[in-house]
């Protein structure tokens, strides 16, 4: 499959994705209360936000995938893919299956930050570091957005309880 043609099936299924959520999903299956006074601690406001972006970044890759040549480049190979793709598969169905267990016990914030680890080391990711930093700066940032900001509790676990 050519890159052009890859970018405007992902932009399309992006869109088509976006105007889902945008026209059907949220204002279907989303409640939130009337008496919210600050918009972003709306529940409907974030799901908002994320179809739009969504939109947008389809958009983005269908004129990225329109200004490609027309001329149709078979992409290589990639050698990984195939039996380590089955590995990997059932190395993400055992992360998932770790958090539905440890989430009660280590709480949310611990147990992101482990997933968020095992699930960038198993993708093999080119910036393991960087990978191990968010692991660590982002649940710990939305927690304190959440707990602080938001006034919202976040499942604590047994053994390690944040402020």
């Amino acid at each position: 499959m050519s890159e052009r043609r890859l970018h405007l099936q992902l932009g399309v299924g992006a869109c088509v994705a976006s105007g889902l959520l945008i026209f059907l999903a949220i204002p279907q299956w989303v409640a939130a209360p009337s008496n919210i006074k600050n918009i972003i601690l709306s529940p409907l406001f974030w799901p908002y936000v994320l179809a739009g972006c969504t939109g947008v970044a389809g958009l983005g890759l269908i004129a990225s995938g329109l200004r490609m040549p027309v001329i149709a480049h078979d992409r290589p190979t990639d050698p990984e893919e195939g039996p380590g793709a089955l590995g990997r598969l059932l190395g993400m169905a055992l992360i998932m299956v770790m958090t539905m267990y440890l989430l009660p016990r280590l709480g949310m914030v611990w147990t992101s930050m482990l997933c968020f680890a095992l699930t960038a080391f198993l993708v093999k990711t080119r910036h393991p570091k960087l990978a191990v930093v968010c692991a660590v700066v982002i649940p710990l940032a939305l927690y304190a957005f959440f707990a602080h900001v938001a006034g919202v509790a976040i499942p604590q676990g047994h053994f390690v309880r944040l402020p």
